[in-house]
């Protein structure tokens, strides 16, 4: 009877046990590849966790965009079968409407510019992540959008609206600005951008120079207009109620472990998309400079863009009030 009850007893201190490391598993899904810088910092940055928690917080990656675009991601967070994602950090704008503030058209003219709005915005937008229920350790910078098209140089709005402009599928935020610079677009998934500008689909995309190199769309395109059209970046969410089954301690060690890590992406990715650019340029990519006349007519384009977006709800006032403090701000 006594090794009956000890063997019961050991099954189910065997079962907590089991319970507390699948607990402590946090699958975590991505559209970056292995062996991205991406993905080499975020292992390290893990291993580090894994390490300082005496392995009761484990990262398992799902790269390659193998758990479906960001959207389908966030979704399955939802039913309980991932804890996080490394998103863009507008596709969480259904819950935190000015996480795309970033991304509103010809907001930045420069890095320096950049620089100056996250300094006061990434606090702020990180604050309502949370507030909205998503844990996250920071933003990483994905770099300036340039429009790049296949064949025909884009210097003007006129020019732009003879073509067929790709934009994510499901992004309502690109479609309306899109439609005040009366531009219809045409809305396919990231797997299918390639195909669809090898057919003729699309023939405009607008996207970073470090993303066309790695999608590999840098052999469809061969222009690119020298405007930074838009500005994103990149987060990892992880859904509180997971984070906070981790102990208060181990909480701890991973937000300060993946703070670093992230703020270490934040660094390389400028630099990365700085060489990227010039090695598009090296490969035959032709770079266009819209006039003075023209970056006006562009210019005053956006601006009717982004008052657009505010009456239909997708930026707040206070967001915008905020962010435009933040650039004129003295350096």
């Amino acid at each position: 009877m006594l090794r009956r009850y000890r063997g019961v007893c050991l099954g189910l201190v065997g079962l907590l046990l089991s319970f507390q490391v699948s607990a402590a598993v946090l699958r975590i899904a991505t559209l970056s590849p292995d062996g991205s810088t991406w993905m080499q910092t975020l292992r390290s940055a893990a291993a580090d966790i894994k390490q300082r928690t005496a392995g009761r917080v484990d990262f398992r990656f799902y790269t390659g965009g193998t758990m479906g675009n960001d959207r389908t991601v966030l979704s399955k967070i939802r039913l309980g079968e991932l804890q996080g994602g490394a998103l863009t950090a507008s596709s969480l704008d259904a819950y935190v409407h000015d996480l795309d503030l970033y991304s509103l058209p010809m907001l930045f003219d420069n890095f320096a510019a950049v620089d100056r709005a996250r300094k006061v915005m990434d606090p702020w937008l990180s604050r309502q992540l949370e507030d909205a229920g998503w844990v996250n350790f920071g933003f990483a910078e994905g770099g300036f959008a340039y429009m790049m098209s296949r064949q025909a140089p884009i210097t003007s709005l006129d020019q732009l609206r003879l073509h067929k402009v790709w934009i994510p599928e499901g992004d309502r935020f690109s479609a309306t600005a899109l439609s005040a610079f009366h531009v219809t677009p045409v809305p396919l998934s990231l797997g299918d951008v390639l195909p669809g500008l090898q057919t003729g689909i699309i023939d405009v995309v607008a996207c970073s120079p470090i993303g066309a190199l790695a999608l590999q769309w840098q052999t469809q395109v061969h222009q690119m207009t020298d405007l930074p059209m838009s500005y994103f970046t990149g987060v990892i969410v992880i859904a509180k109620r997971d984070f906070d089954r981790l102990s208060p301690a181990d909480q701890v060690v991973v937000r300060s472990v993946m703070t670093q890590a992230f703020h270490t992406l934040d660094m390389h990715n400028r630099q990365d998309n700085l060489g990227a650019y010039q090695a598009l340029v090296n490969q035959g990519m032709h770079v266009v400079h819209p006039d003075a006349a023209q970056q006006s007519q562009w210019k005053e384009a956006s601006q009717q863009a982004v008052a657009v977006l505010q009456a239909q709800g997708l930026v707040t006032a206070a967001g915008l009030s905020r962010i435009r403090s933040a650039l004129a701000a003295h350096p």
